[in-house]
């Protein structure tokens, strides 16, 4: 056997003899602070995509409503194409049936008042039936162009259905990274949906505190990627939930709510309870409650609950809207 073959056989024993006696030795499991890291970066990427779904779901929504009300007129304008065609119809079939014979009565009239007043009659049908030619006309060309538009309408809402189809699809099988490493610190939360959370006691008046009672009143609730309540949210649909309480609507997602208050920004030094508060990329937000802390619906494994905006948060904020 050649010198550096009986080398290379000795090498390869001792590793095996040293995974055998040690098998977690090549495998070994990340420490907590590396899945710790993972699972922030994860939260990151599912915040991000939790918002393109919810925003791919909003698009389906008005492209399907939008459908509904223009088919529904097209069935409207239809029926009253069908009722003008058989007004024509009808009128053609008495024109035949009438034929020149119509004009032997006017014209040879025993009494020239008689003959004029069914002259007079006669032009009156035959503007009748121009006006009720134009009306089918109009009509039909009208029909004509609403089944084009419902027709692209359509083509649209299949496109955002799919689109829809498709996020919730990568969303999930984030959901099921984050749940893993959750569970592996132990820190996965289910969170209760019929939890009657706390009652708010702080400061705000007016709608700011109606929306922060009904607020207080979801904590312990499982965050929900698309979630609007009442059993369980996710971030902006908690937020729309409670300013709705309060009668202030918001649009659905965290980037529609921070494109609707864009009058309505307030410096972050400046803040009240009740002011909406906006992550750098608007992947995520939630509400001031005052004393530096904000109440939101974090991410998969997690609640609705209060959170100092120290530390993680301190340096995440894009902005706040006053409602």
């Amino acid at each position: 056997m050649p010198t550096w073959l009986g080398r290379a056989t000795v090498a390869v024993t001792l590793a095996l003899i040293a995974v055998v006696s040690n098998p977690g030795s090549a495998h070994a499991d990340p420490s907590p602070a590396k899945v710790r890291a993972k699972l922030v970066k994860l939260n990151e990427r599912a915040d991000d995509m939790v918002e393109k779904y919810n925003q791919a779901t909003e698009s389906f929504k008005s492209a399907k409503n939008k459908y509904d009300t223009l088919n529904t007129e097209v069935g409207r304008k239809n029926a009253q194409a069908d009722s003008l065609r058989k007004d024509l119809v009808k009128m053609a079939v008495t024109d035949y049936q009438t034929g020149i014979s119509g004009w032997d009565r006017f014209a040879f009239s025993a009494s020239p008042d008689s003959a004029l007043s069914g002259m007079a009659s006669f032009e009156e049908m035959a503007q009748a039936r121009v006006a009720k030619l134009r009306a089918f006309e109009a009509t039909t060309k009208d029909l004509r162009a609403r089944r084009t538009e419902a027709k692209e309408t359509l083509s649209e809402a299949e496109k955002a259905r799919a689109k829809v189809s498709d996020e919730k699809e990568k969303v999930e099988k984030l959901i099921g990274e984050q749940t893993k490493l959750l569970r592996r610190l132990g820190e996965f939360q289910a969170g209760d949906p019929n939890s009657k959370g706390m009652v708010y006691s702080g400061p705000a008046s007016g709608n700011a505190r109606q929306a922060l009672q009904f607020a207080y009143a979801q904590l312990g609730k499982p965050y929900r990627f698309g979630g609007t309540g009442p059993g369980s949210y996710d971030c902006s649909g908690l937020t729309q939930a409670a300013w709705r309480a309060a009668g202030v609507s918001l649009p659905r997602t965290t980037w529609t709510q921070w494109s609707w208050g864009s009058a309505r920004k307030v410096p972050l030094n400046a803040l009240q309870p009740g002011d909406l508060l906006f992550s750098k990329g608007l992947g995520h937000m939630g509400m001031y409650v005052g004393g530096g802390k904000m109440l939101h619906a974090p991410q998969t494994g997690d609640v609705v609950k209060v959170s100092s905006l120290d530390g993680y948060w301190r340096n995440r904020l894009l902005g706040a809207i006053r409602p």
